[in-house]
């Protein structure tokens, strides 16, 4: 497997690329995962043995993109040279994607690829590579994707007999729960009894509706006493939005509380038991993990309409749904949510979490990866 980020790096991607590989480690497949970062001096190689099958191996990342495929073609030759892989998975179609087909095309070795999100738009529209997205996407062996609506993407773009495997995100149960709020744990974040939670969990962005998510705070807290509490960490060059906004609206000064990057599930966890509505106003998106985590937890999601968020959250019934184009009402919605009985409040939450256990859980994922590798690699299916 190749991915750009790896847990415990932060992001969605981090997250699933461990959570697949694990998974596919688990049905007793030997999968090396080889993960650029930098943390790393450039052209560093470190290697950790983790557990159900999975060795990772880190790679120090060059300046530029170019320097950093080409020494990562070098290091997956002389990996393959010790191991004889079966197969490649790229983790993300650009960079990750390309750099699996063309290692695979150049040692007779069949390669899938695996869509996550905006990686489809990024590269379709100037000033993206086009030509290599659609090279990956018609030179690898298979195509997966993490929701329907990235899969018919894909179909756009190459052709609509294109075989694209929909292989969803999926949340360990056990971890992701429902609990009451930690009353010590508010505390310590200086969150006040009467105040209403408004969570997001992961890197705070424009994609992920930064601007939505505070214009809502605004709107909420001009009904009653609320704030918004990031799970995660807001991403450096999107600071200054944060920094403009808390000046324009000084009554929310100390009201953005912001955890920073959580090592553990359990922290994440204790920490979304908090929210009273948890919000996903993504402007263009996968499917993304922490709706369902979210869901699982018996939150209230409020989402947009993109990606595969639609796939996960039946409108009113586990959760909510609010069209791209009406996203300056996510406000009116929180305040409308917040306004609602907590007994229907409780009733979406279950609904959600049944969501989840019938159609997102980790053993549905196992049982769909075991029968696209099956495909993959005959030499498995037997």
């Amino acid at each position: 497997m190749i991915t750009e980020r790896f847990a415990p790096d932060i992001g969605g991607v981090a997250r699933s690329a461990a959570r697949t590989a694990h998974a596919i480690g688990k049905l007793g497949i030997e999968t090396h995962v080889v993960a650029w970062t930098k943390q790393l001096p450039p052209g560093q190689l470190e290697t950790t043995v983790s557990g159900d099958n999975v060795v990772i191996h880190r790679l120090g990342l060059f300046a530029n993109w170019d320097l950093s495929m080409q020494h990562t073609i070098n290091v997956l030759e002389w990996l393959h040279e010790e191991q004889q892989f079966d197969a490649v998975w790229g983790h993300y179609l650009n960079p990750a994607g390309f750099v699996a087909v063309l290692f695979a095309e150049s040692q007779g070795i069949p390669s899938t690829v695996s869509a996550r999100g905006n990686d489809v738009d990024r590269a379709m529209f100037p000033p993206g590579d086009f030509a290599r997205l659609t090279w990956t996407l018609e030179r690898a062996t298979s195509v997966s994707a993490v929701s329907a609506d990235l899969a018919n993407k894909i179909r756009v773009l190459v052709g609509n007999d294109t075989n694209v495997s929909v292989i969803h995100n999926s949340v360990d149960t056990d971890e992701f729960s429902y609990a009451p709020p930690n009353a010590q744990l508010k505390s310590e974040l200086e969150i006040g009894p009467p105040e209403a939670v408004i969570g997001f969990c992961g890197e705070l962005r424009h994609k992920k509706g930064l601007p939505f998510i505070l214009s809502a705070l605004a709107e909420v807290r001009r009904s009653r006493p609320a704030c918004l509490l990031v799970i995660g960490e807001v991403r450096p060059r999107e600071q200054v939005q944060l920094t403009n906004y808390l000046a324009e609206n000084p009554g929310c000064d100390g009201r953005v509380i912001v955890t920073g990057h959580l090592e553990s599930t359990a922290e994440i966890v204790e920490r979304l038991r908090l929210c009273d509505v948890f919000l996903q106003p993504s402007v263009w998106d996968g499917l993304p993990n922490a709706v369902l985590e979210a869901m699982a937890c018996e939150l209230v999601v409020i989402g947009s309409d993109a990606g595969g968020i639609p796939e996960a959250i039946e409108h009113e019934r586990s959760g909510f749904v609010i069209p791209r184009a009406q996203l300056h009402r996510l406000g009116e919605a929180c305040t409308e949510l917040l306004d609602m009985p907590a007994s229907r409040r409780r009733e979406i939450g279950q609904q959600a979490r049944l969501r989840v256990e019938q159609h997102f859980h980790s053993e549905r994922e196992a049982d769909t990866l075991s029968r696209f590798l099956s495909e993959l690699i005959p030499s498995f299916s037997s």
